[in-house]
């Protein structure tokens, strides 16, 4: 298997609990899809290498149409287990969360 046709059939899914740290405005693509700016950030303990580590990041999302609609409604700092996929922007350098779904955590 070569690695184009690896890469096409692997996976890339992330499930994240996180607060709401900002949140833009819902605003439409040329294509005239709502579409939605989210800075979310996470804090947990988890194990590694045996031992507790305290977790703290911050990740920058974006979601599109009937997500973007229902994320524009909800409060700052408020926690959701957010689930979708990570992509670099053309012009960016970090990867960015595409929200295909949220529920209350």
């Amino acid at each position: 298997m070569t690695a184009a046709a690896a890469a096409a059939t692997g996976v890339n899914q992330l499930v994240l609990t996180a607060s709401v740290a900002e949140l833009g405005a819902l605003r439409y693509t040329p294509a005239g899809l709502p579409a939605i700016d989210l800075k979310l950030e996470h804090e947990s303990t988890l194990q590694e290498a045996g031992k507790s580590r305290q977790v703290k990041t911050a990740l920058k999302a974006v979601a599109f149409g009937a997500i973007a609609e229902r994320l524009a409604t909800q409060s700052m700092g408020s926690l959701w287990r957010f689930q979708g996929f990570l992509a670099t922007p053309g012009n960016g350098k970090h990867p960015v969360l595409h929200i295909q779904d949220f529920q209350q955590d």
